[in-house]
């Protein structure tokens, strides 16, 4: 079954944003990020339930009816 369009957009989105998300987690984990304590929890927090989200979005589109 081919993937609709709307549901790779989705799948894409929660690509970049769990690579967002890990790369938060590495940030602050291993010293002083680049952008600051703040807003790289703040992208982690964004980060993680979007990513989830998205990916769900993405599954739900594809499922036949």
């Amino acid at each position: 079954m081919p993937m609709k369009p709307l549901a790779g957009l989705f799948l894409a989105l929660a690509c970049v944003l769990g690579i967002a998300a890990t790369g938060c987690v590495f940030e602050l984990a291993y010293g002083d990020p680049d952008l600051g304590i703040g807003v790289t929890r703040g992208i982690l927090i964004g980060a993680l339930p979007g990513c989830a989200g998205s990916l769900l979005v993405a599954i739900r589109l594809n499922t036949p009816a």
